[in-house]
């Protein structure tokens, strides 16, 4: 695969993610968030299904085992995917779709910052300012005004915490043992039993509603969780990370689109202002390192 064509399904990626947030909210019409949740997740996990007794078998004759810490490893991780999808869910029914697509687009920075954390990784310079930015582009989204978020827009600034911590785990996990397909529907069939279970506890979905979101979560589930997925997996090992950070932030941007066309949604100048600098951090904080470790090979290339 050329490096246009894997840059090309990375942008198309980004669209079906984007776009998806249109199809979530839209979806709660008809039932609540966590039944939605949980149907699209296990619809994702039965499209990659194929993918990934494929990969099993192909570990199996290599000789790999996959043992009961891997497993676990893998359930957690769709713990951490319940959490983020969840609360992101749970927001939509009260914040734009604009404003989820940039909120949530705030794992970026935090990315860094956990890993510092956690796992004592000074992160790059770059992720102060971008942090500090996004933080400020937060509060132009909200019109200038802190009271303007929502409740919705704080349960979606709340997932951005299991978003960061998710994708901390997921690639040393696929990388651990060239497992990227059976850690995907692993922990797409965690979060979606685990939001089913939630959805029978609390709240009343019934078979009408099911056929009358079935638009919205066939959308969500067969292409956001199931192709999306599959297309950032295979794009990214025939593309630059730089690239790939760019086209994949992009998210934010076909959000505020899909809302403004499908929805309606208008923002503000200082709204818009607000957008533009988080999207800006966001590229800050993945372009840089990038940048500087270019700038080292060329010196250490010269002498």
């Amino acid at each position: 695969m050329s490096r246009t064509s894997a840059n090309a399904l990375l942008l198309l990626a980004a669209l079906i993610w984007g776009t998806t947030f249109v199809a979530q909210q839209l979806g709660m019409k008809d039932i609540g968030p966590l039944a939605f949740t949980g149907i699209r997740f296990l619809l994702g996990a039965l499209i990659i299904l194929p993918l990934a007794w494929r990969e099993y078998a192909r570990l199996a004759e290599r000789g790999v085992v996959i043992d009961r810490h891997d497993v676990l490893s893998w359930i957690g991780l769709g713990v951490l995917l319940f959490c983020g999808a969840t609360f992101q869910q749970i927001g939509l029914l009260d914040t734009t779709v604009s404003n989820a697509g940039f909120l949530t687009a705030l794992y970026v920075p935090l990315v860094p910052l956990l890993a510092w954390l956690i796992d004592r990784h000074r992160p790059h310079a770059a992720v102060w300012p971008a942090a500090l930015g996004s933080v400020i582009g937060t509060f132009l989204l909200s019109g200038g005004e802190l009271a303007a978020l929502t409740v919705g827009d704080y349960w979606v600034l709340s997932s951005t915490i299991f978003w960061a911590a998710h994708i901390l785990w997921v690639g040393r996990l696929a990388m651990k043992k060239g497992t990227p397909i059976l850690v995907a529907f692993s922990q797409f069939v965690t979060c979606g039993i685990l939001a089913s279970i939630g959805a029978v506890a609390t709240e009343t979905t019934q078979v009408a509603g099911i056929v009358a979101a079935l638009p919205t979560i066939l959308y969500s589930g067969l292409l956001s969780v199931g192709v999306a997925f599959t297309l950032q997996v295979v794009a990214q090992r025939h593309t630059r990370a730089s690239d790939a950070a760019i086209l994949l932030s992009a998210e934010t941007l076909f959000a505020a689109g899909a809302g403004a066309i499908f929805l309606g949604e208008r923002l503000s100048v200082v709204q818009l202002s607000g957008g533009a600098l988080i999207f800006a951090c966001i590229l800050f904080v993945q372009l840089m390192p990038l940048v500087g470790r270019t700038g080292q090979a060329k010196t250490q290339g010269v002498t």
